[in-house]
């Protein structure tokens, strides 16, 4: 019996180091596409487009050692939620990786580099998302339920700096309509970005129910 709880735990402790990795991953992808958007690094941007393969895969595998978990453990309770949740963990870090893609696949699309106001603004959007989601991957990291939960309450700070920086795009077209191509593209960055912060939102959801059992449903008004 002690051999087998101690095999239980230790493919838990790997799958949950399998999905931290991943989370880092992807971090680092959404950190590097933003950074290659301010400095208009064309090469740069398609090695983000190509590193994209390396979370998919490890999208997959998770997956695999998930289900493999399930089918020859058959746990219950707290066991069986850590590898459903891994799953669905590993599902939203790989839209986050597809979301870091579409920002550097936009980078050679711009007719210009960005200016230096936008530069600042989706650098800080970019920012707020990639610490926000290293947060909550830090949070499943060690089991952290209130770091899980803390995460969740702050999604809507970035809904805000994104809806501000629409409006700074949008503005900026009506004064010049030259420039409507490359701020359709900006536009679709900071969505991107945006839905960066939403993918956070939801892995912190998934965080905290497989350490607690406990749903985050109804966000309380701040």
């Amino acid at each position: 019996m002690d051999h087998t709880l101690k095999a239980v735990d230790n493919d838990l402790a790997a799958l949950t180091y399998e999905v931290a990795a991943m989370g880092d991953l992807a971090v680092a992808q959404i950190r590097a596409a933003v950074d290659v958007f301010v400095r208009h690094d064309l090469p740069a941007a398609e090695k983000v487009v190509l590193a994209d393969n390396a979370v998919d895969l490890q999208d997959a595998e998770i997956e695999k050692n998930a289900v493999r978990f399930i089918a020859l453990r058959q746990p219950m309770a707290d066991d069986l939620r850590r590898p459903i949740a891994a799953m669905k963990i590993a599902m939203q870090l790989e839209r986050c990786g597809d979301l870091a893609k579409n920002i550097a696949k936009r980078v050679p699309r711009l007719a210009s580099p960005p200016s230096e106001g936008q530069s600042a603004s989706i650098a800080a959007l970019g920012h707020m998302a990639s610490e926000r989601l290293a947060a909550v991957i830090n949070a499943y990291r060690i089991d952290d339920a209130q770091g899980a939960y803390d995460v969740w309450l702050k999604d809507t700070d970035i809904d805000e700096r994104h809806d501000a920086i629409v409006r700074e795009i949008v503005a900026g077209m009506v004064g010049d309509t030259d420039v409507m191509a490359d701020a359709i593209h900006l536009l679709f960055i900071a969505k991107n970005l945006e839905r960066i912060g939403d993918h956070a939102t939801n892995v912190a959801e998934l965080v905290h129910y497989q350490i607690t059992g406990t749903d985050l449903s109804n966000r309380p008004k701040l």
